[in-house]
């Protein structure tokens, strides 16, 4: 791997002859054409938008290209879109990265799929599209949710498929469509998840893999195949759900049609990839036991890996099958991350956002520095992040954010800074669950806008107890399909040796030893709000 990294950075062949022969040689044989890079291509099938990357086996980035399309809200809390705009999204980008890359298409050893989880796409006898997809923020199915609880048994069912019934997963969807649109489900033959879709059209076969069938609630997730207990009792034909692989294996191949649509090669092999955050975790190196993730996004994720699996029988959080064959990862989520400091940024820091326009420069960069002159606790000053209500480490719909402790000897600082470490707070509640089931984190990794803020990372160094780092690539989820596509096709043995070898440390802070025993006051306290207040949040909710 050193080797392709060199070729990669484009260094003088001149320059190494002074490491051996035998290294010349391979690198003169690189030169002649002799040896040739592979390549893999990762598609990211998100919610705003398909990203389509194509990288080199080291991971470098050769060509990327992003489509848009909208989401559709047809009633409050519902949430579709259209599977065509998925397809048609994908086609451009793998389209466009083929043409400007100018590689040999014959080298490309693979493709991966990544995608937004939980999204319900039914397909009629023709292989035509019923209607659109209910996606994952859709929260109309409360009723669906309660029956499937009723008809499987809420321990029973966290049992199987570890995790509670929730309005966002796929089960409820299909349920809610037998229940309200029963002209719908009887036509339907096929149920799939988005990037599955996408897989289907590429080639012409019916796949999933474990990680985004976990997120459906119908699949037995000790076991790593759909549960006949679930589908019996929720009367789901077995029949209708595609085949489920492991992440990395080979699930079909590129269609002749397609590769006369996009420029690739009749017959490139698709593998089985995974959802966003299980291939985001293959994309940071999250695939060995110790090793964890935390993402500050509009929401905050914990995602830790582990090669048993551990369910929280009271699902504070999710435990799904990852895209490492034969383990696990645990993941809570908090609704309000980077979510609060915007708010707080787009009602309260217009002068930041004016002087930063004027600097050229980022607001929160402007923003950052300000809450860095604050001490930590920020003057006794605490913050509930939960401006959307949350799901770990309380399952609350009811929820609603609170400064605590709020005086006159606090400015807007102050608040800047409490708004930063509530959301650190609420993540290592996450981090608490997942120690409370068996999961100790010595390796964690920062993503999201929020990763890039030297000051958050600090915080969550210091409230984690370990080092916190961010790394070189930021690519994610479509480096993690694309690792996946490298390693189904032989290029690497496994995914953690993948992983070793192409994902590579650019910061790392190490927590600051004084401030841990401040921050772990701190944090007792806020545990403490919560459970102060939960009644009177529901009472609020009521007027």
């Amino acid at each position: 791997m050193f080797l392709l990294k060199v070729i990669s950075d484009g260094k003088k062949f001149s320059e190494f002859k002074q490491l051996g022969i035998e290294i010349y040689l391979i690198l003169h044989s690189f030169r002649k054409g002799l040896i040739t890079l592979k390549y893999a291509i990762g598609i990211d099938l998100g919610t705003s938008g398909t990203k389509t990357v194509l990288f080199d086996e080291t991971g470098n980035v050769i060509c990327s290209a992003t489509a848009e399309y909208p989401m559709y809200q047809p009633q409050n809390g519902y949430a579709e879109q259209e599977p065509a705009d998925w397809y048609n999204a994908s086609i451009s980008t793998i389209k466009t990265v083929v043409s400007k890359s100018g590689i040999d298409v014959g080298d490309i050893a693979g493709i991966g799929l990544s995608g937004q989880m939980h999204g319900l796409v039914m397909l009629d006898e023709n292989n035509d599209v019923i209607r659109r997809s209910i996606i994952w923020c859709d929260q109309r199915t409360a009723r669906e949710c309660e029956e499937i609880t009723e008809k499987v048994g809420a321990k029973r069912l966290v049992e199987i498929t570890a995790n509670p019934a929730l309005t966002g997963f796929t089960a409820s969807k299909i349920l809610w469509v037998r229940n309200n649109e029963p002209d719908n489900y009887a036509r339907c033959r096929h149920i799939l998840l988005p990037k599955d879709y996408i897989r289907f059209m590429l080639t012409g076969v019916y796949a999933t893999e474990v990680s985004d069938a976990s997120g459906m609630q119908l699949l037995d997730v000790a076991n790593r195949c759909w549960s006949y207990e679930v589908l019996i009792k929720l009367g789901i034909d077995k029949n209708m759900l595609a085949k489920v692989y492991e992440s990395p294996e080979i699930t079909g191949f590129i269609t002749k049609e397609i590769a006369a649509l996009t420029g690739l090669k009749e017959g490139t092999p698709v593998v089985g990839g995974a959802g966003d955050n299980a291939a985001a975790a293959v994309g940071t190196g999250v695939v060995k036991n110790g090793r964890a993730f935390t993402t500050i996004g509009t929401s905050g994720v914990v995602f830790a890996h582990t090669s048993e699996i551990s369910i929280d029988p009271k699902g504070r959080v999710h435990t799904f099958c990852c895209a490492v064959p034969g383990a696990w990862h645990v993941m809570g989520v908090t609704q309000g991350a980077g979510l609060s400091l915007k708010w707080f940024r787009d009602n309260f820091c217009q002068a930041e956002k004016d002087t930063a326009k004027l600097m050229g420069i980022d607001e929160y960069y402007l923003m950052d520095k300000e809450a860095g002159t604050v001490p930590v606790g920020a003057n006794r000053l605490l913050y509930l992040p939960y401006l959307m209500g949350e799901r770990t480490p309380h399952l609350d719909p009811n929820a609603r954010g609170m400064f605590f402790g709020l005086s006159a000897i606090h400015t807007k600082k102050d608040l800047l800074r409490a708004v930063m470490e509530g959301v650190a707070f609420s993540l290592r509640d996450c981090m608490e669950i997942c120690r409370e089931i068996g999961i100790n984190v010595s390796d964690m990794t920062a993503c999201g806008g929020g990763g890039s803020s030297s000051l958050w990372r600090q915080m969550l160094a210091d409230l984690y107890a370990c080092p916190v780092k961010t790394l070189a690539s930021k690519e994610g989820p479509a480096l993690g399909a694309a690792i996946l596509a490298f390693v189904g096709t032989g290029v690497y043995d496994s995914v953690p040796a993948a992983c070793e070898a192409i994902i590579k440390t650019d910061k790392e802070q190490q927590p600051i030893q004084e401030n841990i025993p401040v921050y772990e006051s701190y944090y007792r306290l806020y545990t403490e709000i919560y459970p102060a207040v939960k009644a009177q949040y529901s009472k609020l909710a009521e007027l």
